[in-house]
């Protein structure tokens, strides 16, 4: 059976044109959204439908797309709430030290033999990454994703080895 990953959530329409506001969920919303490719869109209680980009716009912090075939506001109506996936067979190579976030999150942050916590969700607010840190009995951590911070992403043994600069997480003391 094909495993498919998110991409993305339609939260509602934009405009009279068809077009729907996608929050994104995905670490190449540039590439994931060109014109042409397809995406399946998952929705309660109907079968997975396959939808090809037709076009791609960013407005404030969504990402505005429209479908081939679906030109009106009346069309993509029902696609509301509804999950944009990819098969995990359209994943293409990574560079070296380039990571998806659904082989990132869940994995467990150590720093010398120390368990940190485990890395629950990845924030990308700007420059790099943010990852945030559950720890247990303490509130979430976050750790930027940058060399001077994360040593080693290790994905078959389940773990991140960081290095915590001084003052970096305020309950050290």
């Amino acid at each position: 059976m094909t495993e498919y990953l998110n991409v993305g959530k339609i939260v509602n329409t934009h405009g009279i044109r068809g077009e729907v506001r996608v929050i994104s969920q995905t670490d190449f919303p540039e590439e994931r959204y060109q014109p042409g490719n397809s995406l399946m869109l998952f929705h309660e209680h109907q079968k997975p439908l396959k939808l090809v980009i037709e076009s791609h716009r960013k407005h404030k912090n969504f990402d505005l797309l429209t479908f081939e075939g679906y030109p009106f506001i009346n069309d993509v109506e029902p696609f509301r709430d509804g999950i944009l996936k990819i098969s995990k067979d359209e994943l293409g190579e990574l560079e070296e030290n380039a990571f998806y976030y659904h082989e990132i999150i869940g994995l467990e942050v150590k720093e010398d033999d120390r368990v940190l916590g485990k890395i629950k969700e990845i924030l990308s607010p700007g420059a790099n990454d943010v990852w945030v840190i559950q720890r247990p009995g303490k509130k979430d951590a976050l750790i930027p994703y940058i060399e001077s911070v994360v040593k080693k992403v290790d994905i078959k043994q389940g773990e991140v080895i960081v290095e915590i600069p001084e003052g970096l997480l305020d309950d050290e003391n």
